[in-house]
């Protein structure tokens, strides 16, 4: 009997764990029963008791119990109940550094690999990923938005039944079925270990003697047994004896007891532990301890001393004192895409935070910020036009938590709205290039809209930062197919750019507006858009990644009307353009014109490896946009090579990724064409339920998996397929694009022809 293919398990996003978990068995056990009885288990307690730790390995521990072999559906014997219920993985929501509610659910969808170029809010985007999958979600650090925390875990877990939830944070979300366990501290022999553990990993020559352990034994009584407390004093262990440490920790007691009465005991430790770590630094670390606190999430050195330095911090200072504050662990260095960086543990954070407050400092150092992570985002908006393109990419990945809060900072002065509309503006390739059309747009609307009311400043300065800021946001709401914003904030930028005399802004107005009837099928109005965009560009002198993908698009409406030949030209213009800049992202969509035109022209092992290429780049940069387009085509091509199956897997993988960029092939007959030619050949070889078939498995690809199948292209043994269905005949190739018969004019959101078939 033929056996049953074996599903695909999906293992999650959980981090490795780096230092070793100490302690903690029977807890983990504890939690381990908890989650069995339970959708939804919060673990609470006070910063620095443990609670992520301990979520995380008990997080690991499912996903490992999960992990094993897939039985086949028709196997006998009991299922592992592990198997079943994180059958969808493992996932990680990390959420202490998010402070604006609006951004929680983007958050959680980013955590869970979701795309975000949809216009649907991002709720229903997450409860419809849910609904149908088993899965673990970990929330760590909700505290700060508890209440709207509490409201998106009481929809999902109502409309997924196979959700279940594990939370930290210091107090519970008080749902209904919610299991609320406090985790208590280490018991004597677990704290002792622990500090052991890292006492010895940051000093090799340490350990526990005879002579020492009394001591050490009383300095983690006198820490409460406290997690955090514990590896602070472990810093402090490699210059301090144990005595040292204890003698400075009977004062650092006496000092930080002065809070309220009826807090916890453990809350008190909190405060003991940072407030004793912070009297024992320096006046210089502390200094820099509190500046640093501005920061959300990582930061690098370089935005350290801009920031941090001044007068009385010197900048050659700045560098030996984070080596200081990484020795005492109140620094956390990290290896990631954009180089090394720094984080402080949240706790330590918001100390530093208080401290910053209390010296009537935090505005400036807010401000200052602001300013390093604008000046950032220029470059890297003259960087993205450059070979450093993908590093780019992966540095603002990276910088994005201060971004956010660098907007914030514009955002909370209305006198300065202008400097939030530059920077949202500013990191247009971010939004457009990179898969995060939905917060980009967040961003803009927010700031467009945040001068409304009040006297906003003028002047050329203001006036341009708006004017940006409003075509950047007709090309990311055209992207997600709302057309009526884009229109709107495209004739307001035009008339403004009109008005102020800034030609530049009016180029890229028309440009966008040209974009716009190009996948509303208005071919004829796109390549005067375009064209005239184009001249207007080269007259102000003009050239980055925006000109060229104009030009792109221009060849794309000669290529839509048959002008192949003009096409190219134009394409293999900006190929080569992009090849001496060292430019990637807009290659690849000069590639997939190029790939059009091959195919058009018979040559298919061509149009390949030039999708390919495209694929591969896309993928990168997490262009959906592009992914998807690239992939739609290759179907087509593959169809072509006599692949009809693999071309309808194809053809079912792209459904989704449609799903998460908004209207389907926007709604264009043009961009449409070659999907139903590859429906129409691929259906008439394989037969209606075999077409439908391949395209169901296609819908289950995960998209690692899609780019890698269509890089690796389809196994030999083709079937015969003959020549591709055409509108046309043979000798009007020159003169008719490869389009379906009725795309000439624009069709309406949801026309037949925008459907897929069975």
């Amino acid at each position: 009997m033929r056996q049953r293919p074996i599903p695909r398990r999906t293992p999650g996003n959980l981090p490795s764990d780096l230092s070793g978990f100490v302690g903690r068995g029977g807890e983990l056990s504890e939690l381990g029963r908890l989650l069995d009885a339970s959708r939804l288990v919060t673990v609470t307690g006070a910063g620095g008791v443990g609670k992520t730790r301990l979520v995380l390995a008990a997080a690991r521990a499912a996903a490992d119990a999960a992990a094993g072999p897939v039985r086949p559906s028709d196997a006998s014997g009991p299922a592992d109940p592990a198997q079943e219920r994180y059958f969808d993985g493992v996932w990680l929501a990390e959420l202490a550094s998010v402070r604006d509610p609006a951004l929680l659910e983007l958050t959680l969808a980013e955590a869970l690999g979701l795309t975000d170029h949809t216009t649907r809010p991002p709720r229903t985007v997450l409860a419809e990923h849910l609904a149908e999958r088993r899965l673990l979600l970990v929330l760590d650090g909700f505290e700060q938005l508890v209440d709207e925390t509490a409201d998106l875990v009481r929809d999902l877990l109502r409309r997924s039944p196979g959700l279940r939830v594990l939370a930290a944070g210091r107090r519970p979300l008080t749902l209904d079925g919610e299991l609320s366990w406090p985790l208590a501290p280490l018991d004597p022999e677990e704290a002792l270990a622990l500090l052991i553990e890292r006492t010895s990993a940051a000093d090799p020559a340490f350990a526990l003697t005879e002579a020492n352990r009394a001591v050490l034994a009383e300095l983690c009584a006198r820490l409460d047994g406290l997690p955090l407390a514990l590896e602070l004093a472990a810093g402090r262990l490699r210059t301090l004896s144990p005595e040292q440490v204890l003698s400075r920790l009977e004062d650092r007691f006496a000092l930080l007891t002065g809070g309220s009465r009826g807090a916890l005991p453990r809350h008190r430790a909190l405060r003991t532990a940072i407030g004793w770590s912070h009297e024992l630094c320096t006046a210089g670390e502390r200094l820099l301890w509190a500046r640093l606190s501005v920061f959300a999430g990582q930061f690098d050195l370089d935005a350290a001393e801009y920031v941090c330095a001044g007068p009385d911090l010197p900048v050659d200072s700045v560098l030996d004192l984070v080596g200081e504050l990484l020795g005492q662990s109140l620094l956390i260095r990290e290896e990631t895409a954009a180089g090394v960086r720094y984080r402080m543990l949240e706790s330590v954070r918001i100390y530093g935070a208080g401290w910053l407050e209390s010296l009537g400092d935090a505005r400036r150092l807010r401000r200052r910020h602001r300013d390093w992570y604008m000046g950032l985002a220029t470059w890297c908006e003259l960087d993205w036009f450059s070979p450093r393109q993908e590093e780019v990419a992966a540095l603002v990945e990276a910088e994005l938590p201060n971004l956010r809060l660098a907007l914030e900072c514009c955002l909370d002065e209305p006198e300065e709205i202008h400097l939030g509309q530059y920077l949202a503006g500013t990191l247009w390739f971010f939004w457009a290039g990179c898969g995060r059309l939905t917060e980009g747009r967040h961003w803009l609307d927010r700031t467009l809209e945040g001068d409304l009311g009040h006297s906003a400043p003028t002047g050329v300065e203001y006036e341009s930062s708006r004017l940006k800021a409003l075509w950047v946001l007709g090309y990311v709401a055209a992207l997600q197919g709302d057309s009526v914003a884009s229109m709107s904030a495209l004739y307001e930028c035009r008339d403004g750019a009109a008005r102020s005399e800034n030609p530049v802004a009016g180029a890229y107005a028309v440009h966008r507006m040209g974009c716009l009837a190009l996948i509303s099928d208005d071919m004829t109005r796109a390549g005067e858009l375009l064209g005239s965009a184009l001249e207007r560009y080269r007259e102000a002198g003009e050239l980055n990644s925006n000109v060229l993908m104009c030009q792109v698009e221009l060849a794309m409406a000669l290529a839509f009307q048959g002008d192949l030949a003009g096409a190219l030209t134009l394409c293999r213009e900006v190929r080569d353009i992009c090849e001496e800049r060292g430019e990637r992202w807009t290659k690849a969509y000069a590639l997939y014109v190029l790939a059009y035109a091959a195919l058009d022209a018979g040559g298919t092992a061509e149009a390949r490896r030039l999708l390919a290429e495209c694929v591969a780049i896309n993928h990168t940069f997490r262009d959906l946009v592009g992914l998807v387009l690239a992939v739609e085509l290759l179907a087509l091509v593959t169809v072509a090579e006599g692949h009809p199956a693999e071309a309808a897997v194809l053809q079912g993988a792209a459904e989704p990724l449609w799903d998460g960029v908004g209207m389907r092939l926007f709604g264009s007959g043009y961009f449409n064409a070659p999907r139903l030619m590859c429906q129409e050949r691929a259906g008439e070889l394989l037969g209606a339920e075999r077409y439908a078939s391949c395209a169901r498995h296609g819908r289950t690809l995960p998209l690692d998996a899609l780019v890698e199948r269509a890089l690796r292209g389809p196994e030999p043994a083709p079937v015969p397929a003959g020549p591709l269905p055409r509108p046309r005949g043979a000798t009007e190739r020159s003169e008719r694009p490869m389009v379906h018969p009725g795309a000439k004019s624009r069709k309406p959101a949801g026309s037949p022809e925008g459907e897929p078939a069975g």
